[in-house]
């Protein structure tokens, strides 16, 4: 948030027409920051990950949630604190969640709990699943889908 603060003192970036998006990491770092700030206008979630226990039980290689937070069932509580599910009340910003069916690492079940978490709240979201696709989008027409995705959606609420 400092650098965004930065990036708008310097007149780099408007306050008014931000936004945020990432896939994978930065897919979680999307659905966290709508749960933490209103100041995005628009967010694109690919690949993200929602609550951090189901993550740990349902993806490929949890090792690396391991190494940071121990199992989630002897030390959950890390595991709860830094889930974008444990404070999704508190979002309001627009967000296109975009996710491979068949992607073992950050399982689709992660944006699907976000997307009903998101629209039980009357959060505008779109959920959109590519088929046969894993953690990185392959086909070309689902790579051409999504980027026209995403600027369809920047375009919508950051115009």
């Amino acid at each position: 948030m400092a650098g965004v603060d930065y990036l708008i003192a310097r007149g780099v970036a408007d306050a008014e027409r931000l936004g945020i998006g990432g896939w994978s990491y930065g897919g979680y770092m999307a659905m966290w920051a709508v749960t933490q700030t209103p100041r995005f206008r628009a967010a694109v979630a690919g690949a993200g990950l929602s609550d951090l226990t189901s993550e740990f039980g349902t993806e490929d290689e949890p090792a690396y949630d391991e190494w940071f937070y121990g199992l989630p069932y002897e030390t959950p509580a890390g595991f709860v604190k830094s889930s974008p599910l444990t404070y999704v009340r508190a979002a309001r910003t627009p967000t296109l969640i975009l996710q491979g069916e068949a992607d073992v690492i950050d399982p689709i079940g992660q944006s699907q709990e976000f997307y009903r978490a998101l629209k039980r709240y009357g959060v505008p979201a779109e959920f959109v699943v590519y088929p046969r696709e894993g953690h990185g989008p392959k086909e070309e027409k689902h790579r051409l889908d999504i980027l026209q995705r995403v600027v369809g959606w920047y375009e919508r609420y950051l115009k």
